[in-house]
């Protein structure tokens, strides 16, 4: 455990910002896994509606920092993929 004062306020700090994190990272997870969920389904409104909110999550949590902008970039361009392809094909 650190023992100097300024380790000590990083280390709280350090953990503030792992609660945070967590809590955007578990939005961004919930709603990739409802569109890919209402994808499956076939459900296209349903999907349409998730995955702009997955769109949202992405885009805040690179602006917050936690998640690299490619990262939410890739996973936003994947989505769009699966999504357009079970449109098309119905």
């Amino acid at each position: 455990m650190a023992s100097h004062k300024s380790a000590l306020k990083a280390h709280r700090q350090s953990l503030k910002r792992r609660a945070r994190n967590r809590i955007v990272k578990g939005h961004v997870r919930g709603a990739i896994k409802r569109t890919r969920a209402a994808i499956a389904a076939g459900d296209r409104t349903a999907a349409q509606e998730y995955l702009r909110e997955a769109i949202s999550n992405l885009d805040r949590a690179a602006k917050k920092g936690v998640i690299h902008p490619n990262n939410a970039a890739r996973r936003k361009s994947r989505l769009m993929k699966l999504f357009n392809r079970t449109a098309a094909g119905q």
